[in-house]
């Protein structure tokens, strides 16, 4: 029943943060293509609990809109690489994935963000050439951190002015 609940919350915070909820139907008619999927999958089984959730825990660090953007995209394309090893022909399935697709795609601009992280972490930075351009990006990359901060420090002040705290 917990993990009923836990696919559920992931999907309708998926679904409501990026106003994908047209009506209360569809969101039915996905839980139950979801308890469909859950028995395909067998996840009522004990080892199910072990370890505790897998994608709501990390969706409680990602605050900021733009965030969860980020990490959602990344969470629905795993639910769509999970799906595509399973049976195409089962209708709920077939809903499920359609429902995922179209979220991902809202969530394009989430997806970029991931690639350009990917592709930073692959970034040779014992390579000469990679650390000379690095060091030439260096003021500019500071700059910006600069820009960013300050814009932070700014809402934070105008909203301690407001706050009657």
């Amino acid at each position: 029943m917990a993990f009923q609940t836990y696919s559920l919350f992931v999907l309708s915070v998926i679904m409501i943060s990026f106003g994908h909820v047209e009506n209360r139907l569809n969101l039915l008619q996905l839980q139950n293509d979801i308890d469909k999927l859950k028995a395909d999958f067998n996840s009522s089984h004990s080892d199910v609990a072990d370890g505790g959730p897998i994608f709501t825990e990390r969706l409680s660090s990602w605050t900021e809109r733009n965030e969860k953007r980020i990490i959602l995209s990344q969470i629905i394309s795993m639910y769509l690489k999970m799906l595509e090893n399973t049976d195409r022909s089962k209708t709920h399935v077939r809903n499920i994935a359609e429902e995922l697709h179209t979220l991902k795609e809202s969530l394009s601009d989430g997806s970029k963000k991931i690639e350009d992280l990917k592709d930073l972490t692959k970034l040779q930075m014992s390579d000469l050439k990679i650390q000379r351009k690095a060091v030439n990006e260096l003021f500019s990359v500071l700059q910006k951190l600069g820009d960013t901060s300050s814009s932070y420090k700014r809402k934070r002040s105008q909203f301690q002015r407001l706050c009657k705290c």
